[in-house]
C-alpha cells in the first residue's frame, strides 16, 4: 500500500477517536438526561448515562455549595439539586469577577464552561448577572448549534470514516471540516457575544450601551471583570484540526503518487 495513504488512514483514524471519546460519545451517552432532570423524570434516566457523567465529570468544576460526594455521583447530584452540565469536555471557560462575590469561594470569578452541546459550571449565577446588566439568560445563545450538534458530530464521523475507506480526491476535501473546528467554534462563539452584547434590555438594574464582550483574555461588563480562555476541549479540537490537515495533505500526495 502506498506510504502515503498508509499516513492518511492513520492520522484520520487518529482525530477520529479523539473527536470520538471527547465529544460524540458522551454527547450520545448523555442525549436527553439534562431534560428528564428539569421535568422531574430522574428514574427514567439509565444507568449508561449514569456511568458516562460520572466518569467524565472526574475532576470537573463543581460549584461550593454542591456536596463533595454529590461531585461525581450523578443521582447525589440531582438529589442535592445540584447545576449539572452536559458529560462531553468543555471549550472555553468564561468567568466574571463580580464585586458581592468572595474571593475565597470563586478565586477566579464565577466560572461557566461552553460545550458543544450546552453548559456548564455556575450558570445559574451568570444568568443572575446577565439580568443585572440587561442581558438574555445563557441557554438563549446557540440554541440551534447546542440541538445539531450531536447530529453534526456523527455526521462528520461518517465522513471521516469515508474518507478512510474511499480514495476520491472530493472526499479528500472531507477532512478540511474538522480541520477548520477550532476557527469555527471561534467564530460561532464570538457571533453569539456580539448578539447578546447588542440585544440588551430594561429588566437591568442599569442601562449599558451595547458592547462586544472579550472573546479571548480580559475585559470589563459595567463592573464586572471578565475573563475568557480556551479549556481542554478547545486543545482537544486543535489536536483534531492538526492530524485532519496532515491526513489531508497525505491523501494529497498519495493521489499524485498513485496518478503519475
Amino acid at each position: 500500500m502506498n506510504k502515503s495513504l498508509t499516513k492518511a488512514r492513520v492520522f484520520a483514524a487518529l482525530a477520529l477517536i479523539i473527536l470520538t471519546l471527547s465529544f460524540t460519545f458522551p454527547m450520545i451517552g448523555f442525549h436527553g438526561t439534562l431534560n428528564k432532570i428539569d421535568e422531574g423524570k430522574s428514574d427514567e434516566i439509565s444507568s449508561f448515562s449514569k456511568s458516562v457523567w460520572n466518569f467524565y465529570n472526574q475532576g470537573r468544576y463543581k460549584s461550593v455549595t454542591t456536596p463533595k460526594e454529590a461531585h461525581n455521583d450523578l443521582d447525589k447530584m440531582i438529589e442535592a439539586t445540584a447545576e449539572i452540565g452536559p458529560a462531553s469536555l468543555p471549550i472555553w471557560a468564561v468567568s466574571l469577577e463580580a464585586p458581592n462575590y468572595p474571593k475565597d469561594a470563586f478565586p477566579e470569578g464565577i466560572p461557566v464552561f461552553f460545550h458543544f452541546d450546552g453548559y456548564s459550571g455556575e450558570v445559574h449565577e451568570m444568568n443572575t448577572i446577565n439580568h443585572y446588566v440587561g442581558m438574555d439568560p445563557m441557554w438563549v445563545g446557540g440554541t440551534i448549534e447546542r440541538e445539531i450538534g450531536i447530529y453534526a458530530l456523527l455526521l462528520l464521523s461518517l465522513a471521516i470514516v469515508y474518507f478512510m475507506a474511499y480514495n476520491s480526491k472530493i472526499l479528500n476535501y472531507i477532512m478540511l471540516v474538522p480541520a477548520s473546528l477550532p476557527l469555527l467554534f471561534i467564530a460561532d462563539y464570538s457571533f453569539w457575544l456580539y448578539w447578546f452584547g447588542h440585544n440588551l434590555h430594561d429588566w437591568g438594574m442599569f442601562k449599558i450601551k451595547p458592547f462586544m464582550p472579550t472573546v479571548f483574555g480580559d475585559g470589563k461588563i459595567a463592573q464586572f471583570t471578565t475573563h475568557s480562555y480556551p479549556t481542554i476541549g478547545f486543545y482537544i479540537i486543535l489536536a483534531i484540526s492538526l492530524l485532519s490537515l496532515l491526513a489531508f495533505f497525505a491523501k494529497q500526495k498519495a493521489l499524485k503518487e498513485t496518478n503519475a
